[in-house]
């Protein structure tokens, strides 16, 4: 028997996966947590920073705010979505994020610390400078994640992401973020869109959940972000 696991398919670079974060930090109270980083904005889908790219975003954040209490720097409104130096690449910081799982399985740890430098502290996180100073936040050695971190990078992590859009596949998700519960090598996902804002509803449910027969079934329709971009959450 497998022991039950939270399985957690996201971008650091996604909002709904900020939104959510609570509910997965209540989560890690109750159950082991498995990341699949899945590349929102890789490759051709890279972007720079841009007034077009600021206005969109911008409303997605806003709505986020309003539903969860998450909170958002000015350093982000201001500054970073005004940095036409930088460039949204979810590849760096999902190769951090194995590196950091290497090291001592910190890869959530490392999450959080770089959703807080995203959207409070407006920080570069697709640069490895930057992933640097925040491994060392979150106590990780720095020659010790910069040489898994060079191990994380390339196949490995194209290997990884591609292995995180097949599971997100398999589960029938939309986009970031798909949690699934893993209970007995079977999987349900779950509709993370109904706990917004209620980290300890979350985890209260989730204690509920672990006894009972577990079965795939198909994923919420909650917001997501896609490559095509972010949905809404419907009024």
């Amino acid at each position: 028997m497998t022991t039950p696991t939270l399985h957690y398919i996201h971008d650091p670079l996604c909002g709904w996966c900020y939104a959510i974060a609570p509910l997965i930090q209540a989560a890690r109270g109750v159950l082991p947590l498995q990341l699949h980083g899945g590349g929102l904005m890789t490759g051709a889908r890279r972007q720079p920073v841009t007034p077009q790219l600021r206005d969109y975003v911008m409303p997605h954040d806003r709505r986020i705010a309003a539903l969860t209490g998450q909170p958002f720097g000015d350093a982000y409104f201001d500054g970073l979505l005004r940095d036409t130096g930088a460039v949204y690449d979810s590849e760096p910081p999902i190769a951090a994020l194995l590196a950091a799982e290497q090291l001592g399985g910190r890869d959530a740890d490392l999450l959080s610390r770089l959703q807080t430098a995203h959207y409070v502290e407006g920080r570069r996180i697709a640069d490895a400078g930057v992933l640097a100073d925040l491994a060392a936040d979150i106590g990780l050695p720095r020659d010790a994640f910069a040489q898994a971190l060079a191990a994380a990078g390339g196949a490995a992590v194209q290997a990884h992401m591609q292995a995180s859009r097949a599971l997100l596949q398999r589960l029938g998700g939309q986009g970031f973020p798909t949690l699934a519960l893993e209970v007995g090598g079977e999987f349900r996902p779950i509709d993370a869109n109904a706990f917004l804002g209620q980290p300890q509803r979350f985890a209260d449910w989730l204690r509920g959940e672990l006894p009972a027969p577990v079965a795939v079934q198909a994923a919420g329709a909650g917001p997501v972000c896609t490559p095509e971009g972010c949905a809404p959450l419907a009024n």
